[in-house]
């Protein structure tokens, strides 16, 4: 075979084996031991184990199984088919689903909503001791959300000079460490300046690092103490730390023109909780093992651990972990619309990438990612075209025995079984003291 032919069969698109990785081994044979033993291992440190959690690890168990349904794909040249099986779209925990709607999110953003104006990165991260509160009551991420966006806010407007100047602000809220330790903080990309009533937009000076981490630090204590989480006694004693624990990240100017870098961060701040490229799973040992992010130090968990660590990023059902402040929020945006002045200030991706048909094109998006057209055909290069969809079970089982593939893909049962009770009996739950919108992209297969 010649370099050019090998070239055209090492492009063609291969379905996902989602059921050989390491993570889906892990979460298949310890599912049924994580949610047994959950009560009495887990809930003192990760909270009571959400219903909907369980629903969202079930379904990733049957993302990518053709025994679940299918679309049936056909090219219309030569009459080649294949099937297609659904996707479980489910948050962060299923790496395949999430990192398609980040390509997505990331072009949907650049398109939609932000201007061609400089922009900056900011991170805003609390310090341990109060971490835990936003575990146990995950309806304060919003509320730790509006408070970086007043931060910025106040800064803003102060450079500016005027109360009627606004910057715009997306704000994602990350809860994952580099250990899968629970860590709420938020990714802001803000406008690196206001916009004004005219539609004129004005830069802002480099921003005053320590002048926001005081001023967030405030506005996170008095959110913490009128909801009655503490007391003033903490936030006296908070008072006599040497570092506060509150740091306030800024990063370089990105220039209206860098659309690349623009991209990027839309992707990076909505990023999956864990890589699959960091873990491995010890199968015989029900143990695994994860990587830092540079690779220097690594960390053992028990299967079960990393399941409980994983579940605790989980968002709730319907739950936004992106919220759309100032001018980029979405009544301004709407108004803007109504209004048809929108476009006064450009936005980065030309018109016409603009339509939705194209923003939520399946087959682009695995095309972006993997660097190859899924729905090209293999014999003729030409291109093929859905044809129907398959989800009535016993249609899906009579085509599956037909082709072979009932038997061969048929998910088998739990390896490893739940031990008993007793031999966690001395284990010691470490205390958490000392422990380190709506996404409008449903139209996945």
């Amino acid at each position: 075979m010649g370099e050019a032919a090998a070239a055209i069969v090492s492009q063609q698109y291969k379905p996902r084996n989602p059921q050989q990785s390491q993570y889906y081994l892990c979460v298949e044979d310890h599912f049924e031991s994580f949610e047994l033993g959950y009560d009495e291992r887990f809930s003192a440190r990760y909270g009571f184990l959400r219903p909907y959690v369980k629903d969202v690890m079930l379904r990733y168990l049957d993302c990518g199984d053709l025994h679940g349904g299918f679309a049936r794909i056909k090219c219309p040249d030569c009459g080649h088919e294949r099937l297609l099986a659904f996707s479980c779209k489910r948050r962060h925990f299923c790496p395949s689903c999430h990192q398609k709607r980040v390509v997505e999110f990331g072009e949907w953003l650049c398109m939609e909503v932000v201007k061609k104006v400089p922009h900056r990165h900011v991170v805003f991260s609390i310090p341990k001791i109060l971490r835990r509160y936003f575990l146990y009551d995950r309806s304060l991420l919003s509320d730790l959300s509006r408070c970086a966006w007043e931060t910025l806010k106040s800064f803003h407007q102060c450079a500016s000079g005027k109360e009627n100047a606004t910057p715009g602000a997306v704000i994602a809220i990350q809860s994952f460490g580099d250990f899968l330790g629970f860590n709420p903080h938020c990714h802001v990309l803000v406008s690196d300046g206001c916009f004004y009533e005219t539609g004129s937009f004005k830069t802002a000076p480099k921003l005053d690092q320590k002048g926001m981490m005081k001023l967030f630090r405030q506005k996170v204590l008095k959110l913490l103490l009128a909801k009655g989480k503490i007391t003033p006694e903490i936030i006296s004693m908070l008072d006599t730390w040497k570092h506060t624990g509150f740091t306030v990240f800024c990063g370089d100017r990105i220039y209206p023109h860098d659309d690349t870098a623009m991209e990027n961060l839309a992707c990076y701040i909505i990023r999956a909780s864990f890589s699959q490229e960091r873990m491995t799973y010890l199968r015989d040992e029900a143990k695994v093992v994860y990587k830092a992010k540079k690779g220097r130090e690594m960390k053992t968990f028990d299967a079960s651990e990393w399941l409980a660590a994983m579940c605790s990023h989980i968002p709730n059902r319907g739950e936004q972990m992106v919220r759309y402040y100032g001018y980029y929020s979405n009544v301004c945006r709407g108004n803007r619309q109504k209004e048809k002045t929108d476009d006064t200030i450009p936005c980065i991706i030309e018109a016409d990438a603009t339509s939705p048909a194209k923003r939520k094109a399946w087959a682009r998006l695995i095309q972006k990612i993997y660097e190859v057209d899924p729905l090209t055909c293999p014999q003729c290069k030409g291109t093929m075209k859905v044809i129907s969809v398959i989800d009535q079970p016993e249609v899906v089982k009579h085509i599956l025995q037909h082709l072979g593939l009932w038997e061969m893909q048929k998910r088998p049962p739990p390896k490893i079984k739940y031990p008993p009770s007793a031999y966690y009996a001395d284990e010691q739950i470490p205390s958490y003291d000392n422990v380190d919108p709506d996404y409008p992209f449903e139209a996945y297969l």
